[in-house]
């Protein structure tokens, strides 16, 4: 530890604080979670400060092991057994987030590939990927071998690869879509959403575990696949979902649009764009998750 750590731990811990939070939000896709973490983290830096002789290393172990611990729990197996689970989506600016490593590592997109792998998958590519950890490094800190840290990237690649093509698109082109998205739905045209989506689009919308009803319309119980099942979804939600409000805002890095209903956020809206076609729909509308999403 360098002499101006030893002297101001609090000043180490603050310097870490973004790194540490992101990385608890994507291992769990839930920043009131992940902020009991970092904060269970900075007490046990408190009481260890003194010792430790690399506070990043320390600090990222005890992140690491706290998210492994709370997904490893009755409550987070039964939210992430539900195939319309969807992260929780935040303003990163808001978070302090907007500085971190990798913006394109937090997007939804990202972080809905992150819910498809297993908690040790999870931590093995974040360490390594965003951390740039060794596996050596890794085994110790997950009590694994080498080897099994190894198998544990290739499997966590391999479905990352599987999805590489929806973890980016042009900012520009992404507005543009997502605007002309919201005119068709919101219209009911389902020629011009039919236009606007992949052949193998794909709607997930979370209402939480009891589900809520948006309208007339309760949330979808399960994956929506297809284009022409998406396009007539949504052609019939547009004559029964009632009057809202739409604003467009910047969620996980990416544009978005919250629906606000009597001043209050009742969905988010995100797509995941690939080769000019909106491939991925997310609508989290889970209440528990739009409560840091204020309509100013």
């Amino acid at each position: 530890m360098s002499p101006s750590d030893s002297a101001d731990p609090v000043a180490t811990f603050e310097a870490h604080r973004a790194s540490l939070l992101a990385l608890a939000y994507r291992m769990l896709g839930d920043m009131g979670r992940a902020e009991d973490i970092v904060q269970e983290a900075w007490l046990r830096w408190q009481a260890h400060a003194e010792a430790v002789q690399v506070p990043k290393a320390f600090l990222v172990t005890v992140v690491t092991r706290l998210c492994l611990n709370e997904l490893d729990s009755g409550r987070a197996r039964l939210e992430e057994s539900r195939s319309d689970r969807l992260p929780e989506p935040i303003d990163l600016r808001q978070e302090g987030l907007a500085s971190v490593e990798s913006i394109d590592r937090i997007s939804m997109a990202f972080l809905v590939v992150l819910q498809k792998l297993t908690p040790p998958e999870r931590a093995v590519l974040l360490l390594r990927e965003i951390f740039e950890y060794d596996y050596a490094e890794i085994a110790a800190l997950l009590h694994k071998t080498e080897a099994a840290c190894r198998q544990l990237m290739r499997r966590a690649r391999e479905n990352v690869t599987a999805e590489r093509r929806t973890l980016a698109s042009m900012d520009d082109e992404h507005r543009r879509l997502l605007r002309a998205f919201l005119v068709a739905a919101r219209g009911g045209d389902a020629e011009a959403l039919t236009k606007l989506l992949a052949d193998d689009a794909v709607v997930i919308a979370d209402g939480g575990a009891e589900g809520v009803r948006f309208g007339q319309v309760r949330n979808l119980p399960r994956p929506l696949l297809g284009v022409a099942r998406i396009a007539a979804f949504f052609a019939s939600v547009s004559k029964r979902a009632g009057p809202f409000e739409t604003r467009e805002c910047d969620l996980n890095g990416q544009p978005a649009i919250l629906a606000v209903r009597d001043g209050r956020v009742v969905a988010a809206l995100l797509l995941v764009i690939a080769e000019g076609k909106i491939c991925q729909v997310f609508i989290q509308a889970d209440p528990a998750h739009l409560g840091r999403l204020g309509a100013n």
